[in-house]
């Protein structure tokens, strides 16, 4: 894939709609950007193809489900080199309780936002799953009270 990938006013137009309502379907789609159905598709699949769509993701409420307690937690990996880094972060992904894995510059190396069942379910986590672990030299956890989601990219 490379970095840029020419996008004309038609696809972004077809990414505008699909930004908003991933389920629109394809018919729908074609008359929103005015072009033929069997267009519309072969551009959806170019843009799928060139990795500018990532997929169509299903967004839950982690409370409902059981896991109402969510934090970020800022992570130190000491040190911070390939061979450690890789092993933890499949370790991370791994955790049921892992929603997002985020690599940083600055002072901290990862933050991961998790959903905990309660305060002793996210102290078991922090405690067993990453300072337990040799390469990890600090966590700081931070209790999320509310989440606000962003707009899309193409308003």
């Amino acid at each position: 894939m490379t970095a840029n990938v020419r996008l004309d006013p038609v696809d972004l137009d077809i990414l505008r709609v699909l930004q908003n309502d991933a389920r629109t379907s394809n018919k729908e789609l074609a008359a929103a950007v005015g072009v033929a159905p069997s267009t519309c598709l072969d551009r959806v699949n170019r843009l799928r193809e060139a990795g500018v769509i990532l997929g169509q993701d299903l967004r839950v409420d982690a409370a409902k489900l059981g896991r109402p307690l969510e934090a970020f937690l800022s992570v130190r990996v000491q040190p911070h080199r390939r061979p450690l880094v890789d092993p933890f972060v499949e370790h991370v992904l791994a955790q049921p309780e892992t929603r997002a894995l985020y690599h940083l510059t600055g002072p901290d190396d990862f933050l991961v936002h998790v959903a905990a069942r309660s305060a002793a379910d996210l102290q078991r986590l922090v405690l067993d799953e990453f300072t337990a672990r040799t390469e990890v030299a600090l966590v700081h956890t931070n209790l999320i009270f509310q989440h606000w989601r962003g707009g899309p990219l193409l308003p």
